[in-house]
């Protein structure tokens, strides 16, 4: 008999939610959801000399409504169900997988399973003597589950079971079992990232969903060994070079399942870059014009279009996964760079050591008598060797790129492509050329100007060798001083190989050539790569509920809950990681059930646990959906205070105002522009704007204020100086001012001005002459000097460092740098009398205002104007900040907590926490640490070796601090008045942890000195005399007891004795 060949078409879309608690408990599991699009499923005729008739199981109409979900498109589904032609003759139950990528990158997955169903076809004889049984024949029908995750295998064994039900059931039940399949599925909750897998049972198999490794990253549920069984190293490299250039790459194979998996596989291998281009690892027989598209692709089609498409189209990379064979559509060989060979050695090295056969390592094992317990010796292999192979494939990709960093520009964002190819080797150059020129590196790049913690960089870090650590540590300053510019010169025209110290400290180099070869092709063979895969942690969901009707579905979320509530309270006192993503689980639970105030209450606890995989977008969902009882509700609860609250998220573009500023708004714009700050300053500048007269400012005046600014802090950056004059600075030095050209009394020359000192250019041969530092100024007034028969304006300089009188004719600048000069001494003297380097700061930050106020304003008053910005020149005669003799013999160093605030802040509290003065490069070896406590929840740290700032602002509560505590170089405990007591954690420098249990203000933290280890002697109390004493391991009570008094102020342990002060 011909062929008959049958046109696909969606008969069935089954989308959550399946059940309601409107509907009908009559009607058990439902398609649901409003109609957006529909397909109409066509009424075909049957050919006059045949009448074919098709079961339609439901008995329906052929001209019925099918409902489409919203953003999922359908019109290409059939064909991808049936990529192939289905014979009619043959039935065979098969599965493929399939990866839709819409316009925005963003891929869905889709496993299909296809089923065939035996069709009775009647032939009737026109003669009316009767009829005759044709010979049998089979209609093909498939299922396709759809996710946003890729479940490739789980998906698999689910349709698998589904596949053994339907076979023991009536045609007219098979839509109803698929609905009730479809809606068990939508049951399952997807695992939180991190080492804890989900397990649940359908009949008869066990199926397990693994979790993302992290946020960032894919869950990995295939097996990534597949092209490993069907490539040999040389033609794996090959093909992931072809990717890595971005070619025009066709998967070919007979198996439709293949494709997927070796396509999904190979991309996995190029983490963390990410494929950029069109993604179709199958294509349906009506598809094969895909492969014209003239950009870069990587699509899949049968072994049988293989001709056809090599001879159809050209400059493709045909890849055949069942012979292992890669070549062109116009030759056998691919004519392409290959991967560096250093690299690629390495590679295969590793490749040698994987055990990619699973049998091989069961031969020891007893045999399994359980399906179950089979399938699970076989995950847990699997795992240990994706794991391997990701580890492998990852030094793959860092022994590539290893050296990128080092020719990145993180404050303008640039990659320097052609000195970064100069440093490879020539053979590998076009190779590196060609991979430059991608997508796909670009955006590898911008991960890595992000400065992205990811794997990439953790091996790259853990896998550097004793000169590469040496080059990360000179990091190149954010605007390097012209000293150390020259000093680089310097260096690199004398220095012609390792120096005598960096030698040293590599005691195994012995050939120079053999050294330099080793440093630029960066292959380090390091055991980090063999490391074990971290523990995994399986929980086992509750057994599906007979019915799915709404209360029953209710139900098993309860159950569920109640599980996840015992694995908590299991792990309490073991896992904080674990303990988070059974918190996410059941927070994510009971969203579903609408239990918003409980919902909110475990992502909280998250922030005692682990706040890396906190679903900021989930608890806003919830924020936003609280009823008015449940805002209320949440309003008396503490805890959930910091979720209520909504940070100011809003970003925004600085915009020059457009209508008259008054002073609030002049305020807002100066510290949006970034010029300042300080709200006391910005008053000031203000003040000299408009001269006390008017209330608001001119826009356009800003914006001749604004222009002048930059064009200033540009022309600094510009400032060029003869290395002979730049020897003379000091490395954090740069010129903030240059006059013009004047006569001196020490001949004509600029007069340039640093935050250190003042000094003269001189002209001609260019020369250093200094004229003063600021600390030696003893008198700066304005004279006049004779110059033909008139007299000009001069500046006279009398400093201790030289008897004579210094003088400079600046004619018409001279009233500008007298303000300057006397703003710079006496911002001077205040830093030196109080010992606090931010004097000197905010003089050199005043001078330039005035500077900037005279060059915008260009009038009479200008010099009056800027006058009123000379503070400190004006307090030093008004009310002299006089210190105390023994104040001033004692103090050493004075630091600003409230340098980057707009206003002063109050201290609070101050918490010092030991360490070593010793810089060394041991993780556990850290300098002291200054915490500060400021007003408004701040804490700022200093490190209390070189004073500097280690972080700006940690933000606990909003609330007044009132008590810190350090607990082993780990954790910083802080109890406020909000009655909260935060935890820091010491080494990411984050608030992750809030206690909650006490009802007033926390007024004293105290541990005992002698048992700080064990941490079991913790105290705090609060205002209402309530002491608490903590299980610092658990975060638990272990006991509580009340004081009968006013106010408990504090506590202190001391001989084992708890003390308490009112």
């Amino acid at each position: 008999p011909e062929q008959v060949l049958l046109e696909p078409e969606v008969l069935h879309v089954l989308a959550p939610p399946f059940v309601s608690r409107s509907q009908n408990e009559s009607v058990v599991v439902s398609s649901h959801g409003k109609r957006r699009r529909s397909f109409l499923r066509k009424k075909r005729e049957p050919p006059p000399s045949a009448a074919v008739t098709l079961h339609q199981g439901d008995g329906r109409g052929s001209n019925e409504d099918v409902s489409v979900p919203k953003d999922i498109d359908l019109m290409a589904l059939p064909q991808l169900c049936f990529p192939g032609i289905s014979s009619v003759y043959v039935y065979k139950e098969q599965f493929h997988f399939l990866v839709f990528t819409d316009v925005f990158g963003n891929k869905t997955h889709g496993v299909v399973m296809q089923c065939y169903q035996p069709v009775l076809v009647i032939l009737s004889f026109c003669n009316g003597l009767g009829s005759a049984k044709f010979p049998k024949l089979f209609s093909a029908f498939s299922f396709c589950v759809i996710s946003k995750y890729p479940y490739f295998t789980a998906l698999k064994d689910c349709l698998s079971c589904l596949l053994i039900q339907l076979r023991n059931c009536r045609s007219s039940e098979i839509e109803e079992r698929v609905k009730e399949f479809a809606a068990k599925l939508s049951l399952v909750p997807i695992p939180p990232p991190g080492q804890l897998h989900l397990m649940f049972t359908l009949r008869p198999l066990t199926i397990v969903l693994p979790s993302r490794e992290d946020k960032d990253q894919p869950a990995i549920d295939l097996d990534l060994h597949l092209p490993f069984l069907c490539f040999r190293p040389q033609q794996l490299l090959q093909v992931l070079s072809c990717l890595l250039q971005e070619q025009r790459v066709v998967l070919f194979s007979a198996d439709w399942a293949r494709l997927t998996l070796v396509a999904e596989s190979l991309l996995l291998y190029l983490q963390p870059l990410s494929w950029q281009q069109p993604y179709v690892p199958v294509l349906a027989r009506g598809m094969l014009d895909f492969l014209m598209a003239p950009t870069a692709f990587l699509m899949g089609c049968h072994v049988s279009h293989f001709e056809e498409v090599a001879a159809e189209t050209d400059d493709l990379i045909l890849i055949n996964i069942d012979s292992g064979a890669v070549s062109t559509s116009c030759s056998d060989t691919v004519d392409l760079p290959q991967i560096p060979a250093a690299a690629a050695d390495c590679f295969t090295q590793r490749w040698q050591s994987l055990q990619i056969h699973f049998d091989l390592n069961q031969c020891h094992r007893a045999s399994c008598h359980d399906i179950n317990e089979r399938r699970a010796q076989r995950r847990a292999w699997q795992h240990n060797l994706n794991h391997d192979i990701q580890r492998i494939t990852l030094e793959l990709i860092v022994n590539i790129f290893r050296f990128c960093v080092c020719h990145l520009n993180y404050e303008h964002r640039v990659f320097n492509s052609e000195e970064f190819l100069k440093t490879r080797e020539p053979a590998d150059q076009l190779f590196y050329k060609k991979v430059l020129e991608t997508h796909i590196f670009h955006s590898f790049l911008k991960d890595r100007l992000n400065r992205k913690m990811d794997n990439y960089t953790r091996m790259e870090i853990s896998t550097r060798s004793e000169m590469q650590r040496y080059d990360a540590t000179v990091e190149v300053t954010r605007r390097p001083t012209m000293q150390e510019i020259q000093a680089r010169r310097r260096s690199s025209i004398t220095e012609t190989g390792p120096n005598k110290r960096l030698g040293m400290s590599l005691p195994n180099l012995r050939d120079e050539q053999m050294n330099i070869a080793f440093y630029r092709n960066g292959i380090i063979m390091s055991d980090t790569v063999r490391t074990p895969p971290k523990h995994v942690k399986v929980f086992k969901l509750p057994d599906f509920p007979a019915s799915l009707s709404f209360h029953s579905v209710q139900s098993y979320y309860s159950e569920l809950i109640q599980h996840l509530g015992k694995a908590i309270f299991s792990v309490q006192n073991e896992n904080s990681t674990m303990l988070a993503r059974f918190y996410y689980l059941r927070g994510f639970i009971n969203s579903l059930c609408l239990r918003r105030l409980d919902a909110l209450s475990d992502f909280q606890n998250l922030y005692k646990t682990d706040t890396a995989i906190f679903p900021t977008h989930l608890v806003t969902w919830l924020v936003d959906s609280l009823q008015r009882d449940e805002r209320h509700q949440a309003d008396r609860r503490p805890e959930l205070k910091r979720l209520i609250l909504k940070p100011d998220d809003h970003v925004k573009k600085f915009e020059l105002p457009r209508n008259p500023l008054p002073l609030a708004e002049f305020v807002r714009c100066v510290q949006e522009c970034g010029i300042v700050k300080d709200v006391a300053t910005i008053h000031r500048l203000f003040g000299a704007f408009t001269d006390g007269q008017s209330k608001q400012l001119d826009p356009e005046l800003f914006r001749l204020f604004y222009t002048f600014w930059k064009e200033t802090e540009a022309e600094a950056q510009d400032v060029n100086l003869p290395t002979q004059v730049v020897d003379h600075l000091d490395n954090s030095e740069c010129v903030y001012k240059l006059s013009s050209c004047v006569k001196t009394s020490h001949g004509v020359g600029k007069i340039a001005m640093t935050q250190k000192r003042l000094f003269l250019l001189t002209e001609g041969q260019p020369g250093y002459l200094e004229i003063t530092k600021f600390r030696d100024i003893q008198e700066v007034k304005i004279a006049s000097a004779p110059f033909l028969l008139v007299r000009i304006p001069s500046l006279r300089i009398q400093t201790s460092s030289r008897p004579e009188v210094f003088e400079a004719n600046l004619k018409a600048e001279t009233e500008l740098w007298n303000l300057l000069v006397k703003e710079m001494w006496a911002g001077r003297r205040m830093a030196d009398q109080h010992k606090d380097p931010q004097y000197m700061t905010q003089a050199l930050t005043n001078a330039l205002l005035m500077d900037a106020v005279v060059g915008c304003l260009q009038t009479q008053r200008a010099i009056t104007a800027a006058s009123k910005l000379a503070y400190f020149d004006k307090i030093k005669h008004e009310v002299p900040m006089m210190v105390p003799k023994t104040t001033s013999e004692t103090l050493k160093h004075k630091i600003n907590p409230s340098l980057d605030l707009a206003e002063p802040q109050t201290v609070h509290v101050l918490l010092y926490t030991p360490g070593q003065l010793t810089c060394d490069h041991s993780e556990s070896v850290k300098n002291p640490k200054l915490w500060v406590a400021l007003s408004g929840g701040r804490v700022v740290v200093f490190d209390a070796a070189s004073w500097s700032m280690l972080q700006d602002c940690i933000q606990v509560g909003e609330l007044q601090l009132n008590c810190m505590l350090g607990l082993v170089q780990e954790q910083v405990w802080i109890g406020s008045q909000d009655s909260v007591i935060y935890i820091i954690d010491t080494h990411s420098m984050s608030c992750n942890k809030q206690l909650t249990e006490h009802r007033h203000e926390v007024t004293g933290l105290t541990v005992d000195a002698k048992d700080q280890l064990n941490s079991q002697q913790l105290f705090s109390c609060s205002s209402d005399g309530t002491i608490l004493q903590w299980d610092s391991a658990s975060l638990k009570v272990k006991r509580q007891f009340h004081l009968s008094c006013d106010r408990l102020s504090s506590i202190q342990i001391h001989e084992g004795t708890l003390w308490c002060c009112e």
